[in-house]
């Protein structure tokens, strides 16, 4: 099995001098830096002791250096373990307490939590800020620029990926080298990716959308991309005639629309807008396309499996649908037996094939739960398959809000609520929200005149959970709604207040 760099490695054009990348300001990089300066990075940590197996923890800004940490990481076997910059303190600590990392990456900034976090570890702190310097960058400065891609089994782990759990555990999904090469690889086909590509990278670099996704299709293409900070609807209409691709949230797509200037000039260079981590709304895609003439490419993916269906690059890109399923993958419909469903018939969604994970990290126990006995990963969301094997999601198990193509679980939330001064109990869940598709809201019972207010738990929340996770509103009752069972009735609160964020 192939080192993922050394994959990448083999789709970098002839004339390794042509950019990879370019930043707003007009600076870029070329594959030529990519890879001399991740080989820099590679034989850094190789001093460090770091070995191939090790976590490298990462919560840094976004830099052209950090995908060059990456492709390190990638080329000397080290498990690179992304986080979401908005985590804080106390969501930090058990992160790092779970990955057990060799060495942190962080902004300088966040050297002294970090420390603190890591105890009396052997745990490594190196720093890398936006600009790409920090202590990191400069240990790396003048190394030999040379290091062999490690060789790689099926089940070598390429990225530890936390997906949060209904108990309000995150759980780290492994993902290896070969689940990776075999869902770029078959990305890139079926969406045409080619080295006359220039992506325009507006997403986050912690999360596989961005970071696998994105990044990895121009990588093992050929392409380029225009590499942004982060999403601003202005600076995106700045850069889009220099693109031919964009990868978004539906967000993304809704905050375009609301700029009274967008529309076909501004796309004239685009062949192809994607859309993922989150459903995007009939009205979002039909709006667009009246807009731009652009049909939406809708596709489904999450943690665990990277992507598993899309609509076609050529052929009708349905409203609503995920699309087909993506070649070398089965993705089928059943019911609580695991027995498959008629089409056009909701049930649970299962997926099996080369990119679906190999398990959670320290948690060998739940694969009999995870995995069903013939191999299909139970994925907890709900749909069906119409009779031309369209897929469409029309719920989920698992009591999920995705708000902003990000991922919260309601019980991390209330685990939070419950444990303040005053408070008795709390349900929190996701209702409609015209930016971010859904919003958090929480409801409450609190002791009689314990005196806290919306304002004063929406700033504890804040203090220890990632911004977008704390509730947009919340509102304080006698009583939560029970069923016979005494189980909270979500569903009711939801309806009662679905408008709330409208």
């Amino acid at each position: 099995m192939q080192n993922l760099f050394a994959t990448f490695a083999a789709g970098f054009p002839a004339d390794r001098d042509l950019p990879l990348l370019i930043r707003p300001n007009g600076d870029s990089c070329s594959y030529a830096d990519a890879d001399r300066e991740s080989a820099r990075i590679a034989r850094h940590l190789d001093a460090l002791g770091l070995r191939p197996g090790d976590r490298v923890t990462v919560q840094a800004p976004k830099s052209p250096q950090l995908i060059w940490l990456y492709l390190a990481c990638l080329r000397a076997g080290f498990v690179y373990h992304p986080l979401n910059d908005a985590y804080r303190a106390d969501e930090l600590k058990y992160f790092i307490g779970d990955a057990k990392p060799g060495l942190v990456v962080c902004a300088p900034g966040d050297r002294e939590l970090f420390s603190t976090l890591t105890g009396n570890t052997d745990c490594a702190i190196l720093t890398l800020d936006a600009d790409g310097q920090g202590s990191l960058t400069e240990a790396c400065a003048g190394l030999e620029p040379g290091f062999e891609p490690v060789d790689c089994e099926t089940d070598t782990v390429a990225v530890l990926l936390y997906s949060s759990g209904t108990t309000g555990q995150p759980k780290g999904a492994m993902l290896t080298h070969h689940n990776l090469a075999a869902n770029i690889r078959t990305l890139i086909e079926v969406w045409g990716f080619t080295e006359a590509d220039r992506l325009l990278h507006v997403l986050p670099a912690y999360h596989a959308h961005g970071l696998i996704v994105a990044i990895g299709c121009v990588l093992l293409s050929g392409a380029s991309m225009i590499f942004a900070p982060r999403f601003d609807a202005r600076e995106v209409m700045r850069e889009l005639p220099g693109a031919t691709v964009m990868m978004g949230v539906p967000t993304f797509y809704t905050r375009l629309l609301n700029e009274p200037d967008f529309g076909q000039q501004t796309c004239a260079g685009v062949r192809l807008f994607i859309s993922g981590s989150a459903p995007l709304r009939t009205e979002t895609h039909e709006a667009f396309s009246a807009r731009t003439g652009h049909a939406i490419l809708e596709r489904y993916g999450m943690t665990e499996t990277c992507m598993n269906s899309s609509n076609p690059l050529i052929g009708e890109r349905r409203p609503g649908s995920v699309g087909l399923p993506l070649p070398g993958i089965e993705i089928r419909v059943v019911d609580d037996n695991d027995r498959p469903l008629a089409p056009d018939t909701a049930g649970q969604i299962q997926v099996r094939g080369p990119n679906v994970f190999i398990g959670y990290w320290n948690r060998p126990e739940t694969a009999a739960v995870d995995f069903t006995a013939d191999g299909f990963f139970r994925t907890g969301d709900q749909g069906l398959l119409s009779d031309d094997g369209y897929l469409s999601i029309v719920g989920r198990n698992k009591d999920m809000i995705i708000t902003g193509g990000l991922n919260v679980y309601p019980r991390e939330v209330e685990q939070v609520i419950d444990s303040l001064t005053g408070v008795i109990e709390s349900a929190v869940f996701g209702v409609p929200h015209p930016d971010f598709g859904e919003g958090v809201i929480a409801v409450l019972v609190t002791e009689p005149d314990c005196g806290i207010t919306e304002p004063e738990l929406i700033r504890e929340v804040g203090a220890r959970l990632a911004n977008f996770k704390v509730p947009k509103r919340v509102f304080f009752v006698a009583a939560l709604p029970r069923n016979a069972m005494s189980k909270v009735e979500k569903n009711a609160l939801r309806q009662q207040y679905s408008e709330t964020l409208a």
